[in-house]
């Protein structure tokens, strides 16, 4: 029967395991029994003590043994993974299994039997997976109005929040505004991925807007840019969606001021407010202070263009 054969088979009751030292020195290539956790394997002392492992301590007369009364060397272990231990010992290297689950179970047996080189296998294995499977972000869909208010309040980071609702549209979309629309979420995607570590990004699906980004700082709102304007065409309105990228960017780079732990600066917090207030001629009460203030900004609302092309 060869190394690799595994008989599940429990250890059968009777006397009570006898203690002693191997006598391994005079056996050289014969077999040897073992039981481990109830699965039988043949192997050699040859291959057990190849390597400056537990079971050379083992098989070399320097630590007591346990046998039972047929002769099986018993060792109190799972043996799912004990094949696979024996296979390395032979040839210093395996085939990993595919699932981590099971890289993990093969590793913890490699601990427990001091194979330093099967367990650095298993651990170069572990962070490969890790890094093929796990995502560079995870960007959190909110489901209701609370769940949006916990997110905000116990997020550490700045957050991006764009709110996306095709069918809140009770008119019909100007010919750009579905391009369009596209290109907020394109964009969306790509702040995401760019700023994933230094931002939190939230999407929306449930709110009254069409198409709104909001950007938040250590828990308050700090702007708001809304993509959407109602056009009155010559018989009906239409809804019209704009893409302000550079205005998105722009409020994208300003919450990163807010980052925790870092405490912001007031004095610049304070005169990139006002000139922004200037610029967009805001009508908030001009006793409130400038850095509390939420720069609301929409796009060509309530506009009389039309922009359909000639012949529609």
């Amino acid at each position: 029967m060869s190394g690799d054969t595994c008989l599940a088979l429990c250890p059968s009751t009777g006397p009570k395991p006898k203690a002693g030292s191997f006598k391994g020195g005079s056996l050289g290539n014969k077999y040897v029994r073992l039981n481990v956790g109830g699965s039988l394997y043949y192997t050699t002392v040859q291959v057990l003590t190849r390597h400056d492992t537990m079971l050379k301590a083992m098989f070399s007369g320097r630590m007591e043994v346990l046998t039972d009364k047929e002769g099986w060397i018993l060792i109190d272990r799972c043996g799912k993974h004990f094949g696979t231990i024996l296979n390395y010992l032979r040839d210093d290297t395996i085939a990993l299994p595919k699932h981590r689950q099971e890289i993990k179970e093969l590793m913890a047996e490699a601990k427990y039997y001091l194979i330093q080189g099967l367990v650095d296998m298993c651990q170069a294995a572990l962070q490969d997976k890790k890094d093929l499977y796990e995502p560079v972000c995870s960007i959190p869909i909110i489901t209701s109005p609370k769940e949006e208010e916990r997110l905000i309040e116990s997020s550490m980071k700045p957050v991006v929040k764009l709110l996306y609702n095709r069918s809140n549209n009770k008119y019909s979309y100007t010919s750009n505004s579905d391009d369009n629309l596209l290109k907020n979420i394109e964009l969306f995607d790509k702040l995401s991925l760019r700023f994933n570590g230094r931002v939190l990004f939230i999407k929306d699906v449930i709110g009254d807007e069409i198409c709104c980004w909001s950007f938040y700082g250590q828990g308050r709102k700090l702007a708001e840019v809304c993509c959407t304007s109602i056009v009155y065409a010559t018989e009906k309105k239409q809804t019209k969606v704009e893409f302000p990228e550079a205005r998105i960017y722009e409020e994208t780079l300003n919450v990163l001021l807010y980052e925790t732990p870092r405490v912001p600066d007031n004095s610049l917090l304070e005169a990139t407010s006002r000139s922004r207030s200037q610029a967009s001629h805001s009508e908030d009460d001009e006793g409130f202070e400038l850095r509390d203030r939420v720069r609301r900004i929409h796009v060509k609302r309530y506009s009389t263009y039309d922009d359909r092309q000639l012949g529609h």
